[in-house]
């Protein structure tokens, strides 16, 4: 009794999801307001910075005054706009939109595709005026008119004095592609969604780190995440132009096993990351990570420097330097770039001196000799395993748009005595068909051993009601 229901409630809702739900799924309306939310929704998250603190959103997104009246931090971390292409509502405008794709294409390209593989002979003279192209011949033959279809490419379905053609079902195959292309792209999207994650780290040079400062990942990227393996910056440096501008930055990384074995190394910079096991390096930031020096005769010290507030002013790093071992003296040190002149600053603020890397100079009695300026790779970290279907998508949508320009040709024959009926129909370039039509007609004037009529006089083009001119 239970499974007779439970068969009775599966038919029920089969019934119901035919008779209803699909109909408003392969609705071409609907699928044009989904992708236009889909593209809005993404050209929102291509606007609005992604992934970044709750400070730099109450910074640039305060309450008052609000943007456009209405876009504060608040709104905006509510509805998830800081991380667009993982919240629950754009994933489910994807799934809507596939499913509407999925729809379509078995409700209606499908189908198509069905009825343009099957034909139908014309038995009779009459049914050839229901075509917007068809003519009638003397003295010409089926075999004559097969050999010119062949010539043209035409499949050809001879059956006694009837003859079918066709060429160009590939025509009707491109829109099916297209939208299975479509399906591809959305499901590499989800796919990068729900697994995928960034992160962004900024590492001095000479240290080993992992991937820990994720600022933004899928439910289930937690396996993209490296466990097993580590980056070590090798070397870090920038080079500049002759007039100090910077010209392009660097990065000297390997990848380390678990034992510290070295697997992969590559110098990456601006447009050629590192790619390992599914997750990329980008070079995007650098900065100053600390200075190297002596005090008199001491060995190699290291100090960190931190980025100082300029009020965008320009990007200065600093530290202060203790002269003395009660840290009751000391000065401080600023910098601009990694080039090797440090400004030197006394307790009262004042310029005391200026020193580059390998010189020395002397500030409250002890001699500071300057190594080098230790640079720090800010690296963005990727991983996108949907990425490969999107691409796989893009390139099926560029071949199935050609595809569909393709024009679907069909021609019948009918062979009554000396006379031959001939029509065909197209579903694009329609004046193209029409020449290679009159120019089969000629052909076959050529070859029909002095036709009294001309084959391009005896050409009728039907009308919708069937009367030809």
């Amino acid at each position: 009794m239970f499974l007779s229901r439970i068969s009775t409630w599966k038919t029920e809702f089969q019934a119901f999801f035919r008779r209803e739900l699909l109909p408003v799924l392969a609705n071409l309306r609907l699928a044009i307001i989904l992708l236009l939310a889909i593209a809005l929704f993404s050209i929102s998250g291509t606007v609005i910075e992604q992934g970044q603190t709750l400070e730099f959103y109450q910074t640039n997104y305060p309450e008052h005054p609000a943007l456009f009246g209405f876009l504060t931090w608040k709104v905006l971390l509510f509805l998830g706009l800081d991380h667009v292409y993982r919240t629950w509502w754009f994933l489910a405008l994807l799934v809507l939109f596939g499913s509407s794709l999925t729809a379509c294409t078995f409700t209606r390209q499908l189908p198509t595709l069905k009825s343009a593989r099957r034909w139908s002979y014309y038995e009779k003279p009459q049914q050839f005026q229901n075509l917007a192209l068809s003519a009638e011949v003397e003295q010409a033959t089926l075999e004559g008119l097969q050999r010119l279809l062949q010539k043209r490419q035409y499949k050809i379905f001879p059956s006694g004095n009837q003859l079918y053609a066709r060429k160009g079902l590939i025509g009707r195959i491109g829109p099916i592609v297209v939208h299975a292309s479509m399906l591809v792209i959305l499901l590499g999207s989800v796919l990068g969604s729900l697994t995928g994650f960034i992160a962004q780290e900024m590492v001095p040079s000479g240290e080993t780190f992992q991937v820990k400062r994720i600022i933004d990942a899928g439910p289930f990227s937690a396996s993209q995440i490296p466990q097993d393996w580590s980056v070590r910056v090798n070397r870090f440096w920038i080079d500049y132009t002759p007039e100090g501008r910077i010209d392009q930055f660097y990065s000297d990384l390997s990848v380390l096993d678990q034992e510290g074995t070295e697997v992969d190394r590559q110098t990456i910079h601006v447009n050629q990351p590192l790619r390992h096991r599914g997750v990329t390096f980008y070079q995007a930031d650098w900065g100053v990570a600390g200075v190297q020096f002596h005090l008199n005769n001491s060995p190699v010290l290291q100090i960190p420097m931190g980025l100082l507030d300029t009020g965008g002013q320009g990007r200065l790093w600093g530290t202060w330097l203790p002269t003395k071992p009660d840290l009751s003296e000391g000065v401080s040190l600023i910098t601009k770039d990694l080039q090797g002149t440090l400004l030197v600053y006394d307790n009262s603020g004042k310029l005391v001196a200026t020193v580059r890397t390998g010189m020395s100079v002397e500030v409250n009695g002890v001699n500071l000799s300057i190594d080098q300026i230790v640079g720090s790779t800010g690296l963005q970290i990727k991983s996108d395993p949907g990425i490969p279907l999107v691409y796989l998508g893009f390139g099926l949508l560029m071949i199935s748009v050609m595809m569909s320009y393709i024009s679907h040709s069909q021609i019948w024959a009918l062979q009554m005595g000396d006379r031959l009926y001939l029509g065909g129909k197209t579903n694009r370039a329609k004046v193209t068909f029409e020449r290679e039509v009159v120019e089969i007609l000629d052909d076959l004037e050529a070859g029909s051993n002095g036709a009294a009529e001309s084959p391009s006089e005896s050409l009728i083009v039907a009308d919708a009601s069937g009367k030809s001119t």
